[in-house]
């Protein structure tokens, strides 16, 4: 992946929203429309969620898209060469 810490740091940042509203993988998953695995798969930086996964967490957790995509850090990681 060319910005592997950069979807990690968004992947932390997804689990401590999701975990701050006390839901679980299942839940938030439910909530989007998406799959469980997918979830886990984003917060362990193993994957890069596309815009339309995005919205859907956005939408699910009820907060703006901004808020989502506004993890610590991720705006100073560089990609990998």
């Amino acid at each position: 992946m060319k910005y592997a810490a950069g979807i990690r740091a968004f992947g932390h940042h997804l689990r401590r929203l999701r975990r701050a509203r006390k839901l679980t993988q299942e839940a938030l998953a439910d909530y989007a429309d998406i799959s469980r695995p997918t979830v886990q798969r984003i917060e362990k930086g193993e994957t890069a969620a596309t815009l339309e996964v995005m919205l859907a967490l956005a939408n699910a957790l009820q907060l703006p898209l901004r808020e989502l995509v506004d993890a610590p850090g991720i705006d100073s990681i560089d990609p990998i060469p």
